[in-house]
């Protein structure tokens, strides 16, 4: 039955698109036609990060600020900076008019058709921020090489992508988080850089990273970013640094940017003392190197070969099957463990690693920057490395990449293969979130379909509208 209702919803929302598009109003109609089919996914299941912000909720409503941070009834215990505490602070006191019983800290697992509503409303309604952020991107596009038909059209394109990206469809109003309006967030920022509002571009990721620290992975490409192409403000005909074009107040400016932000978030634990409680929560690096459900990434393969090794080593009596752990990778539980065979990894090692990865991306947008694509470049190289070699990584964090990639895409057709191959395997490797069969059997195709026929429509269309271009264009 919830797969025939998403059926439905898909062909209410192709409807509803192809009324749009016929009165011009093409990203309205892409915009309701996603949010019908967000509302036709409501039934479907829901992880455990159900009760993660349930339990949020709850914290935040029944106990004073004091103890947010150190709130353990549940083992979903609060982990998330600041900003987002009080952001499920404020989704509490209009949950209250749903069912006040979601918000008892000791009502575990808690799950009424109300709080249902309610949370998964809760998702839709904030992705407004999300359905803006898109908009405002597709004014950063570039519209001379638009082709006749819609479909060609780099806007329509982009927002097909972006609004209609299945790996937030999963991730969000399957699985259940609220990624698409921090997306928005990081997106917005992204456009007002391109529109070249610095200082709106610098507070809004500095908001971004008081919702969730995650984003500190991409943060040296805005340092890098915001300091040569706002701190200094002129270059030598070659491109190279105008050393004397260095301005103090605009570098002050983005501090006290950073300053007040910080202050706002992190200033009432800081005057409460529980600063090192708060950082405790927000890295936790006793959770191990790999998720429960592994990240395809660099430490998969490593741990991967380790478990190959120490299998070879039991048939060859190399090592003590006593000594052995049994499926400590693989039991699906975040947890500590030490590998057999490889050298165990630390957080301080994969730091490291993530650094090395991003180092050329790093230097290439100093020594040779090339305006906002640039910097999007290099936020997407660093996204991609914290993927491969962070600690502790989620599948989910792909996004972080292919959600920026889906901008660049629609440039050229070098983009927009490598956006082909990137979003195809990003959203491959989201499908392990689909627990139950129904979702399993019918999403995987729906997906699958819908992400390989949006890229490779992308693709086609870029390539024919990069060989009309100009070169250099």
């Amino acid at each position: 039955m919830r797969m025939k209702l998403v059926g439905v919803g898909g062909a209410t929302a192709m409807a509803a698109l192809r009324v749009a598009t016929g009165a011009g109003n093409w990203f309205s109609a892409l915009a309701l036609g996603v949010t019908l089919l967000k509302c036709l996914l409501i039934p479907t299941y829901h992880s455990t990060d159900f009760e993660v912000h349930r339990n949020w909720l709850a914290i935040t409503h029944s106990l004073p600020i004091s103890q947010w941070y150190y709130e353990a009834t549940s083992e979903w215990t609060l982990d998330y900076p600041p900003f987002f505490a009080w952001f499920e602070y404020a989704l509490s006191h209009v949950a209250k008019y749903f069912d006040q019983e979601m918000l008892n800290v000791h009502n575990l697992n808690y799950s009424s058709s109300r709080t249902l509503l309610f949370q998964r409303f809760s998702v839709i309604f904030t992705d407004a921020l999300f359905v803006y952020a898109v908009y405002e991107c597709c004014k950063c596009i570039e519209g001379k090489k638009a082709g006749k038909e819609l479909t060609e059209k780099p806007k329509f394109i982009l927002s097909a992508l972006l609004l209609w990206n299945f790996g937030l469809l999963i991730v969000d109003h399957i699985h259940f988080q609220y990624n698409g309006f921090l997306s928005g967030l990081m997106l917005l920022s992204i456009a007002r850089l391109f529109q070249k509002r610095h200082m709106e571009g610098a507070f809004l990721f500095a908001v971004l990273l008081h919702f969730k620290h995650i984003y500190l992975y991409v943060a040296p490409a805005y340092g890098i970013y915001l300091l040569r192409s706002y701190c200094f403000t002129a270059n030598k005909p070659d491109g190279s640094i105008r050393w004397n074009s260095f301005s103090f107040v605009r570098l002050i400016s983005l501090g006290l940017i950073v300053f007040l932000v910080s202050a706002l978030s992190l200033g009432p634990f800081l005057a409460l003392n529980q600063l090192p409680q708060v950082f405790s929560r927000l890295f936790p690096f006793k959770r191990g190197l790999c998720h429960a459900y592994w990240a395809p990434n660099f430490w998969a393969l490593y741990s991967a070969l380790d478990k190959v090794l120490s299998v070879i080593g039991l048939e060859l009596k190399l090592l003590d099957p006593n000594k052995v752990p049994k499926a400590s990778m693989t039991s699906g539980l975040v947890q500590q463990f030490q590998h057999t065979v490889l050298p165990s990894v630390t957080p301080l090692a994969t730091l490291i690693c993530t650094l090395i990865a991003i180092l050329p991306s790093i230097f290439c947008l100093w020594f040779k920057p090339q305006g906002p694509r640039g910097f999007l470049r290099c936020l997407i190289l660093c996204a991609l490395s914290s993927f491969m070699f962070g600690w502790h990584v989620h599948e989910k964090a792909i996004l972080l990449a292919v959600l920026p990639m889906s901008l660049l895409s629609v440039g050229k057709a070098g983009d927009a293969s490598i956006f082909l191959i990137l979003t195809t395997t990003g959203h491959y490797s989201l499908f392990p979130l689909l627990f139950t069969a129904p979702e399993k059997k019918n999403l995987f195709l729906i997906g699958w379909k819908l992400s390989t026929s949006l890229a490779w429509g992308l693709w086609k269309s870029s390539v024919n509208l990069y060989s009309l271009s100009p070169p250099g264009s």
